[in-house]
């Protein structure tokens, strides 16, 4: 529940304030806000809720619509994220190897066409998925060796032989995880290339603080995704399966606004010039 008001609080935070301050109304803050509301889905529309009401009310059980609809949007937001981030790399790309022409390449209908693939491409790809899945035979009494419905844990629970599915599947999300990193590969590969013709140190260090943090986030994020999912089923037990969710499910959604709030100055800027304004208004109505 500490880690649940964590996350649930620093996203929102994030969202408001990228809202409210207006010189935060660019492309890449744009894309920040989009991956906090993904955040902030992870762990309060997905895990989170339906542990806590279980381990309050003391039952352990979930619908086999719930368990679909638990599928459905924890695959959406996974995938959604997991796709933002490879994009916000060409953000990044662009905003050191192509500063002048930033306006131009990174506009704001660039920023929402990068936000509706992501959303779009990841639900319909969760949709196919939970679609097919739901269609095998569940037999007999059904007991999930995970705090929630992970694909890996709930397509252990099918009668029948499925290795064609699952073997499709491996190599599905191999190939689209490797896609995505080869994207964020090849961008820092020109973001290194542009920072090592630099002749000022003043400009390395910014254009190091500005990837640093997305940077982190991706190695996080793919980490844990590379270990949850590239691994081939038959090497896997229930109990990694579990730690590896923890970590990308909850853990990740938790540090990823802080570490890229903490070190960045225009987000601390902003929110002392929000802050600042809502004190010089509750002075003002309280002028006699």
């Amino acid at each position: 529940m500490v880690v649940f008001l964590i996350a649930a609080s620093d996203n929102i935070l994030t969202i408001l304030l990228i809202f409210a301050d207006s010189q935060l109304h660019t492309p890449m803050y744009f894309l920040l806000s989009q991956l906090s509301l993904m955040d902030r889905m992870h762990v309060s529309t997905t895990t989170i809720p339906k542990m806590a009401t279980n381990y309050l009310s003391g039952k352990k059980s979930i619908s086999f619509v719930g368990c679909a609809t638990q599928h459905f949007l924890y695959l959406s937001v996974a995938g959604a994220e997991c796709l933002l981030l490879a994009l916000m790399s060409y953000d990044r790309y662009v905003a050191i190897c192509h500063p002048l022409h930033y306006t131009v390449l990174m506009n704001r209908k660039v920023g929402l066409m990068m936000a509706l693939v992501s959303w779009l491409g990841a639900s319909i790809n969760s949709l196919i998925h939970t679609v097919i899945l739901t269609q095998f035979p569940f037999c007999g009494p059904q007991k999930i060796h995970h705090f929630y419905c992970e694909f890996p844990a709930v397509v252990k629970l099918v009668r029948g032989d499925i290795t064609v599915y699952e073997t499709t599947v491996f190599i599905s999300s191999v190939l689209l995880l490797l896609l995505h990193i080869l994207l964020v590969s090849t961008s820092y590969a020109f973001i290194l290339h542009s920072i090592i013709q630099m002749r000022a140190a003043g400009s390395k260090r910014n254009a190091f603080a500005t990837c640093s943090s997305h940077l982190t986030v991706v190695s996080l994020w793919f980490g844990a995704c590379m270990f949850s999912y590239m691994r081939p089923r038959s090497q896997c037990t229930p109990l990694q399966d579990k730690v590896g969710s923890v970590f990308y499910s909850i853990i990740t959604p938790t540090l990823n606004p802080l570490i890229y709030t903490l070190r960045n100055k225009d987000v601390a800027k902003a929110l002392r010039r929000v802050l600042g304004r809502d004190i010089t208004q509750r002075q003002q109505l309280e002028l006699p």
